[in-house]
């Protein structure tokens, strides 16, 4: 059977046209209607969400700290690769003022997180994630989906998917340099 090359063209560019419009949709607008963009450097939404022990931590609680918020789940390859970074990046920066808080975005029981985590020697809060929480940053349609906010508690930066380490260190040190006390870096 030949097929009419004009046809495929056409097919291919209306798939590419659909392709196109929804990634800018996604990029311009958040779950709720508000443009994404307008995160950074506003506050970063507030939340309450449960540690795998059972305490709650609320982020506007860590104000005065610069904050790394990765959203990610056990089955994502790219956070097995990142949350060795970050226990190293807790170990180093933590003593100056920063805190890493992981939210799990999967299915998971909570016992199966905790032995993740473990397996992992995670040195960070791991929360409990909800759809609510994600949504109000956005949506997290990528794992992860990592936000570096300030000592103010502004964002100052949002990446998605696997970066490389010298990217979160950049970050990590601009957030901290951002707001009230600031402290020397290494």
């Amino acid at each position: 059977m030949k097929r009419n090359p004009l046809i495929l063209f056409f097919i291919a560019a209306l798939v590419a046209a659909m392709l196109f419009a929804g990634v800018r949709l996604t990029h311009k607008t958040a779950a709720d209607g508000s443009p994404k963009g307008k995160l950074i450097g506003n506050l970063a939404p507030d939340f309450e969400l449960a540690t795998l022990d059972g305490r709650n931590i609320k982020l506007s609680n860590l104000r005065g700290k610069a904050v790394l918020l990765n959203f990610w789940a056990t089955y994502c390859g790219p956070c097995k690769i990142e949350m060795p970074w970050f226990v190293e990046l807790q170990k180093e920066y933590g003593p100056n003022g920063f805190q890493i808080i992981g939210v799990a975005m999967d299915d998971a029981s909570a016992e199966d997180i905790a032995k993740f985590a473990k397996d992992m020697g995670v040195n960070y809060p791991i929360l409990i994630g909800k759809d609510s929480v994600a949504d109000s940053y956005g949506g997290v349609s990528v794992l992860p989906t990592t936000f570096f906010v300030d000592r103010d508690g502004k964002i100052i930066a949002r990446e998605f998917g696997l970066q490389s380490r010298s990217v979160f260190v950049d970050h990590i040190k601009q957030a901290m340099n951002q707001g009230h006390p600031v402290q020397a870096l290494k």
